[in-house]
């Protein structure tokens, strides 16, 4: 096999002419110059240079490797510079996946952001809903997903979290309810109403029987809808009330109002998980701050990460990736 370095060197020889010029050129000996040519034309099993007068030229056989050494080189450099670039994280391609509710308030600014900071890196988007994305990350079948958990669920071998948001819960009631007069509203002032699920089992759904049970209920769920929307428009039609994460209140319905819920206050927090604990990629990274800087402004007063209360909700799928 041909020693890719010693078709440098050649090309160096070949360029200048003679082995010392070559050796100069390059920073080595006249003699470590030679030694190298003479081991490249055994591995090549012919004659690459032959002498004129006071140096050397390229053979049939040196032109020809002289030629595919500038492509080697050409190519060596350009390898090197998407090393740097990837190394850097202006490249790369990172897969993720997500939730409904997580797209317009999370992934949308966070993508634009990355665009802006790191255009060079690709990012694979896939829905999640409604599979369960874990399998894919700790398969390293995707580099990141959006998932909502529990704060005391325990870890997941090969996979970290990292926590960007505790999406709090809003009663969602029919317009003219009596209970839409005040600001506030206990969790107790919900026991006794009929209720419309807009949760499928699973985390999502948690935090809502938690803070029912802690209040001392069991909700009477009525009707069962599978996304933020139609669970709105079930409650737009007086057919119960429901509770609506922050994140699922966005396109108000205009048959419902929103109120706060206090004692206690159902959250559900939501998380990157990573693929671990090998080291972080530069692009992965990238979206990972996005991502923190996108949660933070959903948190923050005033942000536009939901309605005013008193307006109606967003649509969302109400499973565990909802």
């Amino acid at each position: 096999m041909l020693d890719t370095r010693r078709m440098q060197v050649l090309r160096a020889v070949v360029t200048s002419g003679s082995v010392t010029a070559a050796a100069r050129n390059l920073g080595y000996t006249p003699s470590a110059v030679s030694q190298q040519m003479a081991a490249l034309e055994k591995e090549a099993g012919i004659a690459l240079l032959e002498r004129t007068g006071r140096g050397v030229r390229a053979t049939d056989a040196g032109r020809l490797l002289t030629e595919y050494a500038v492509t080697i080189g050409r190519q060596l450099a350009e390898a090197e510079t998407a090393l740097a670039e990837l190394r850097a994280g202006r490249t790369g391609r990172v897969s993720m996946r997500y939730f409904t509710t997580a797209g317009a308030a999370l992934v949308a600014p966070a993508l634009a952001a990355l665009r802006r900071a790191q255009p060079g890196v690709q990012i694979e988007l896939k829905l999640s809903d409604p599979d369960d994305p874990m399998p894919q990350v700790r398969d390293r079948q995707a580099d990141l997903a959006l998932v909502v958990r529990p704060r005391s669920q325990p870890g997941l071998d090969g996979v970290r979290f990292e926590h960007l948001l505790d999406d709090r819960y809003h009663a969602v009631l029919p317009a003219g309810h009596p209970l839409a007069a005040a600001p506030v509203l206990d969790m107790t002032d919900l026991a006794d109403e009929p209720w419309v699920a807009s949760e499928s089992p699973g985390p999502c759904l948690d935090p809502i029987l938690e803070a029912c049970g802690a209040a001392g209920f069991s909700p009477d769920f009525v009707v069962e809808s599978g996304d933020y929307a139609t669970a709105q428009g079930f409650v737009a039609a007086g057919l119960g009330v429901g509770l609506v994460p922050q994140l699922g209140l966005d396109a108000p319905h205009s048959g419902v109002v929103v109120r706060e819920v206090r004692n206690p206050v159902p959250i559900r927090s939501i998380y990157a998980a990573v693929r671990g604990p090998a080291p972080e990629r530069p692009a992965v990274r990238g979206l990972l701050d996005a991502l923190r800087d996108a949660a933070a402004q959903a948190a923050s007063p005033g942000a536009g990460s939901g309605p005013e209360l008193g307006s109606g909700g967003r649509s969302g799928p109400g499973s565990g990736a909802a």
